[in-house]
Parts: structure tokens; C-alpha cells; sequence
């Protein structure tokens, strides 16, 4: 296989962890028919998270992301949960 792109997984919450799992799937069947490869890496980050921990992802969350090729990143957010939990800054 030539191409293979590393993708890290951030299902977020609520219909993120529903919907995540059909793209995945669908960008899994491009790439057989386009002769790529996906590696994939999830990362349990989300507003729920933040509810229980005071942060929706680790300290140096950002710096974890930048080795990947992309980021399939859906929604985060719940009711009461601050904006900045959206963008993953706190």
C-alpha cells in the first residue's frame, strides 16, 4: 500500500459517537477502492470528559495531534458544558 495516513478519532459526545463510526467506514471503503490505507488512533476526549475532570483532553492534547496526518474530530458538547470545551482549550 503507498499511502497511509494516520487519522486520530475524537468521537466527542452524544450523536458524535453514532455518526463517527459510519464515516469511518465510509472513508474505510474509499481507501480500498482508491488504494490508500487509513491507520486509526481514538482519543476518548469529549465534554464528558470535561464534566468529570475538569478538562476535555490532557494537557498537552494538542501536542499529542500534531504526529497525525488528520483529525476526524466530531462535535463536543452537552448542555453546561463552556464553549471552550468545544475547541478543546480550557
Amino acid at each position: 500500500m503507498a499511502n497511509k495516513y494516520r487519522v486520530a478519532v475524537i468521537a466527542g459526545d452524544g450523536i458524535g459517537r453514532e455518526v463517527v463510526p459510519e464515516g469511518v467506514a465510509a472513508m474505510e471503503a474509499a481507501a480500498r477502492r482508491y488504494g490508500f490505507a487509513f491507520e486509526w488512533r481514538e482519543f476518548d476526549w469529549s465534554c464528558e470528559t470535561y464534566a468529570k475532570t475538569g478538562r476535555m483532553m490532557p494537557e498537552d492534547g494538542l501536542d499529542r495531534l500534531r504526529s497525525f496526518d488528520a483529525v476526524f474530530w466530531a462535535r463536543s458538547a452537552i448542555p453546561g458544558c463552556p464553549t471552550t470545551c468545544r475547541c478543546g482549550v480550557s
